[in-house]
């Protein structure tokens, strides 16, 4: 793999979650773009420079020890990339320190530089909760590569920072540069929320949660065919998004128990949330992780999920096989992993590679319900 060479290190670089023969790089022209742009800016070590949505660290790592730095974004693997590249380049996994979009940073900052999220939500939510965070002569530094930079992330910019200068074009990459200007303050329109009819329940939605504005065609296939009759068994909702899977599911289940886990931790928190407000106190474990990676073997009886078909801008399924693989060991023998698909994506023989039997429980035009007994 190619090394990422700036003005400030020269790194190597690896994504999460790792694989064999990775095709993908863990940076692209725009990262690059962003720290020459700031190299020529010439910061002092006294910089203070907020990095948001750095995908594996390749931002902060690059600016570790030569300003104070600090990492917000939303996903718990872009964390985790950041930890193992330092370690992998020779400085403490900690050397960065690591702010989860579930709260809040604090500035003043001199320079904020973002990598422009696939959900403009959570840019929106990022640029709102700069207020009163940026020191004088401050600069937001937005990059992306072309295809995949919508024109209303500048609009944004421009919205709650200030006036935006749009850069040239380099290997395929611009940068949006926005001088802040006085702004009378904003709330933030999140989270958002809406109201299910069964379960009757209604669910909060923190900035970056997949399906924001309402439930999702997949998990509204899915929910009517959620198991019964699980007694106490241990339950996990794999990718829990805002929890609804879990939540409808422990409703009609009350003494089963339950773990949610995703990746992002604004959906963890969306989860928690929307937990107390359905089940009260009822216990239960809420967490942002890699899948099941850190669950101990055969401790889940059952696993549900929906899971997802890309991971930031890259479409695919290597995602959701790795989160069947994580299913498989976490269940006992006899357990059995719920899932919803796209009929079109065949993981009805992904499954069965890995399960001793998969059956359809349900179909519609569009999706299947598998079950998948280890």
């Amino acid at each position: 793999m190619p090394l990422l060479e700036t003005p400030f290190a020269q790194l190597d670089l690896i994504r999460q979650p790792e694989q064999q023969n990775e095709p993908l790089q863990a940076f692209d022209a725009a990262d690059e773009y962003l720290l020459n742009h700031l190299a020529e800016q010439q910061p002092s070590a006294e910089t203070r420079v907020l990095v948001l949505n750095d995908s594996f660290g390749a931002l902060a790592a690059s600016l570790a020890g030569k300003v104070r730095v600090i990492s917000s974004g939303d996903s718990f693997l872009a964390f985790q990339g950041l930890e193992k590249n330092l370690i992998r380049n020779g400085q403490a996994f900690d050397a960065v320190p690591s702010v989860p979009a579930s709260d809040v940073f604090s500035g003043p900052f001199d320079r904020v530089l973002i990598r422009v999220p696939k959900t403009l939500a959570l840019l929106e939510e990022q640029l709102i909760r700069l207020q009163g965070q940026l020191a004088p002569g401050a600069q937001v530094i937005a990059a992306a590569m072309i295809k995949h930079l919508p024109r209303a992330a500048g609009d944004l910019l421009e919205r709650y920072v200030g006036p935006v200068q749009a850069s040239l074009a380099v290997k395929k990459a611009r940068l949006l540069i926005a001088t802040p200007e006085a702004k009378d303050p904003v709330v933030s329109p999140y989270p958002s929320r809406y109201q299910l009819d069964e379960p009757a329940i209604e669910l909060l939605n923190h900035a970056n949660v997949f399906c924001r504005e309402g439930l999702d065609i997949g998990t509204r296939a899915f929910l009517p065919h959620l198991p019964k009759n699980l007694g106490t068994a241990r339950v996990a909702d794999l990718g829990c998004g805002n929890g609804v899977l879990a939540i409808a599911s422990a409703l009609q289940n009350p003494e089963a128990q339950y773990t949610l886990v995703d990746e992002s931790f604004m959906a963890v928190q969306s989860a928690a949330e929307n937990w107390r407000a359905a089940l009260g106190d009822r216990a239960v474990i809420v967490r942002a992780g890699d899948g099941l990676a850190g669950q101990e073997a055969q401790s889940l009886d059952v696993v549900l999920c929906n899971p997802p078909f890309h991971q930031q801008q890259v479409v695919g399924d290597f995602l959701a096989w790795r989160m069947f693989q994580q299913a498989r060991e976490a269940l006992v023998v006899g357990g059995a992993l719920y899932i919803v698909g796209n009929r079109h994506l065949g993981y009805h023989s992904k499954l069965a590679r890995l399960f001793r039997g998969v059956e359809q429980v349900a179909a519609t035009p569009k999706f299947v319900i598998l079950k998948a007994r280890k």
